[in-house]
């Protein structure tokens, strides 16, 4: 029945396509345990600007992740 559609009623429904913490604890050991990683390029926190250019010219293959320790100075 078209009143029972949820945007005529405000209605909203939300949810975690991700899982519990519990779900993601054991996802989490099951690659710990397999040695299965992520792929990433680290660099250093003055290189992001360069980084952010490479993602603007599709010139990335892996996650970035920047190395904290390049922040401390």
């Amino acid at each position: 029945m078209l009143l029972d559609h949820p945007a005529l009623n405000r209605r909203s429904f939300a949810g975690s396509g991700i899982g519990s913490i519990a779900e993601t604890q054991e996802m989490l050991d099951f690659c710990a345990e397999r040695g299965i990683a992520p792929q990433v390029e680290v660099i250093d926190a003055d290189a992001v600007n360069d980084a952010y250019e490479r993602v603007l010219a599709s010139d990335v293959r892996y996650r970035f992740v920047i190395d904290i320790d390049t922040l401390r100075g």
